[in-house]
């Protein structure tokens, strides 16, 4: 259930109501808003009565939730969730891009493409340092010397970094290096690796599973927030339906969907989506236009000799062009993204 304050609610009041729900057994989850404290109750006795709730002083309602993602509905939380991460807001007025190659392979190509995608606007640098892949005698990534390269030119670029975590084992490795922490399609129903992860206060970025419907999802979602994280970045990156002509079908229809039922930001993924270079941008641009609060893309300096998805990772000249395009489809929706090149702006590279 969720129990909403009234405006003017006391803390002591406040503090009442949370005591008898913990008495009932419910774990409780608070949420204040600008206006009122909004009380999330999970779990609890069956019987409980909400109209013994709704008798206390302060409460103005209480409102039984049907689905069965509590915490990760706008009934919790009607206002948008945004994520901040120092200067950074996902969720907010400004289109993030993150951009960068599929792994981490040398020093020389990170710090290249580093430069490109940030000369090009975008601000959090995408690269994996362990790679869940199909084959075992595919490149598995270069472990925490991945890491290591990916830290120094993100610092070296003023970028954020996002990266992946596969298993409970690295969440302290990769949370060293990493300002956002990814959750693959694989894992996105690894309930023992979303339980930890949601002890941690680190963003989480959780990508859709690659047959999950979006009522899965979210309820992989409400396992992070269960955890006390509430820094939860979803990302739609495609699905696995009939067709394979591209590498997945990217759902855009996500985006409305997920924003209608949660509070919870969304990015999307065209490159995983597509499995194509050439249908990135066009997926990309219809993303923003659909309303995503980011995108999250692969680029690389060699896409041709790259070790892993090199056939679905933009060029940077390609990335350049396509970040001019999203600035002007951007603001026709009320969004803005990064201005200008960084370069144009003197920032310098």
């Amino acid at each position: 259930m969720v129990v909403v304050m009234e405006e003017r609610a006391s803390e002591d009041q406040i503090q009442r109501v949370i005591a008898q729900l913990v008495d009932w057994g419910f774990d409780v989850h608070r949420s204040t808003g600008a206006l009122r404290t909004v009380l999330g109750a999970v779990g609890g006795a069956q019987q409980s009565d909400p109209r013994l709730i709704e008798l206390l002083d302060g409460v103005q309602e209480v409102v039984r939730i049907t689905e069965p993602y509590k915490l990760a509905s706008r009934t919790f939380k009607p206002e948008n969730t945004v994520v901040v991460i120092g200067d950074l807001r996902v969720g907010g007025d400004e289109v993030i891009v993150m951009a960068g190659p599929c792994s981490a392979e040398s020093e020389a190509q990170v710090e290249a493409t580093a430069a490109a995608v940030r000369r090009a606007g975008a601000k959090v640098l995408r690269g994996g340092a362990f790679k869940p892949r199909s084959s075992p005698y595919s490149f598995q990534g270069l472990g925490e010397a991945g890491l290591q390269m990916l830290r120094s030119a993100a610092d070296r670029q003023g970028m954020k970094l996002v990266s992946e975590v596969m298993d409970i084992n690295q969440i302290e490795l990769v949370a060293r290096y990493a300002d956002i922490l990814q959750v693959g399609a694989r894992n996105m129903q690894n309930f023992t690796l979303l339980r930890e992860l949601g002890r941690t206060r680190k963003p989480v970025l959780l990508k859709r599973g690659i047959s999950a419907t979006i009522e899965e999802w979210l309820l992989s979602a409400e396992y992070l927030l269960a955890g006390g994280n509430a820094d939860i970045i979803l990302c739609e990156r495609g699905i696995r339906t009939f067709e394979s002509y591209t590498r997945n079908t990217l759902d855009l229809c996500a985006i409305p969907v997920v924003q209608k039922l949660s509070h919870l930001p969304i990015v999307v993924d065209p490159s995983h989506g597509t499995g194509r270079r050439d249908k990135v941008a066009p997926m990309a641009r219809a993303a923003v236009a659909a309303g995503a609060d980011g995108l999250i893309i692969e680029v690389h300096c060699d896409p041709d000799h790259a070790k892993s998805d090199g056939a679905q990772s933009l060029f940077p000249t390609d990335f350049d062009h396509l970040m001019a395009e999203l600035r002007i489809i951007a603001p026709a929706i009320g969004r803005s993204i990064c201005l200008e090149p960084v370069a144009r702006r003197g920032w310098g590279v």
